[in-house]
């Protein structure tokens, strides 16, 4: 084992981390609340109505209540 090339190793993988943790730092402080509609891909789509499987589902169809 060559306990130098660890060690320049070890630094090379510190530098590294110290690059993400400054990268990530900065992109925290620059979110804010953001303004305005949220893209289509992000907005989670809403149904209307009862979930389907509900108990409380009426008697009798339609159909059989107009008759």
């Amino acid at each position: 084992m060559d306990v130098t090339k660890i060690l320049t190793e070890l630094k090379q993988e510190r530098e590294q981390l110290e690059e993400a943790i400054q990268s990530l730092e900065r992109l925290a402080r620059g979110r804010g609340k953001r303004r305005g509609r949220p893209p289509a891909w992000l907005a989670v789509e809403k149904r209307r109505g009862r979930p389907p499987g509900s108990k409380n589902k009426s008697a009798q169809p339609k159909s059989m209540a107009a008759a």
